[in-house]
């Protein structure tokens, strides 16, 4: 019997450590969502194009350009998202504009504008897996534009936006790819445009 001693001893000790294998055996595997979906961020940028710049006198010509705009924000479920942006944009309006400058000034222009932004899935198509990586959405916002040069647009402006996009979440869970067609509207000067923006998103 005093052989068997250190075997029951070393027994008595192990059997606790078996249980608790055996519990945590025992507890469902974690599943990992296909989608993250969370805090975000995003970039997107693209042609932006303004029909009517703003102006007090003179032409207004048709000013094309380019945009980029970081966004940040948060994901409320799977079909709202909430965010602020800082855009900046560069047009180009030819030597015939001269914008609020009273002739002074002439030439293209840039903006920068800090916003508010809300975006909502409307229908969410499923792959063979049954995930639905793929959305219609729209989105809208507005934001506080102040121009460059001062000189030539002195005052700023609100601008409003909104549109419809395509988004499909990849494999990679944290990333999404999209695209979308933005129409926006200067509240003060009455200025009409629009952009094709491509977007890149990643959840946290």
């Amino acid at each position: 019997m005093k052989a068997l001693r250190p075997f029951v001893v070393c027994a008595a000790l192990a059997l606790p450590s078996l249980a608790n294998a055996q519990a945590a055996g025992d507890r469902p595997a974690e599943t990992i969502e296909e989608i993250e979906r969370g805090l975000y961020f995003s970039v997107l940028g693209g042609p932006l194009f303004i029909v009517n710049p703003p102006a007090s006198e003179g032409p207004r010509p048709f000013s094309p350009g380019q945009m980029a705009q970081v966004e940040v924000g948060v994901d409320i479920g799977d079909r709202l998202s909430l965010g602020v942006f800082v855009m900046g944009a560069s047009n180009r309006a030819g030597s015939e504009y001269v914008g609020n400058s009273g002739g002074a000034a002439s030439g293209d222009f840039s903006m920068l504008v800090p916003g508010a932004v809300a975006r909502f899935h409307l229908v969410g198509f499923a792959d063979a897996q049954e995930v639905k990586r793929t959305w219609i959405y729209v989105r809208g916002g507005a934001g506080y534009a102040l121009f460059r040069p001062k000189q030539l647009l002195p005052d700023p402006d609100i601008l409003v936006f909104a549109g419809p996009g395509l988004e499909y979440y990849t494999r990679l869970r944290h990333f999404s790819v999209g695209i979308e067609v933005t129409g926006s509207f200067f509240v003060q000067s009455q200025s009409f445009g629009f952009a094709v923006t491509p977007n890149l998103r990643y959840a946290f």
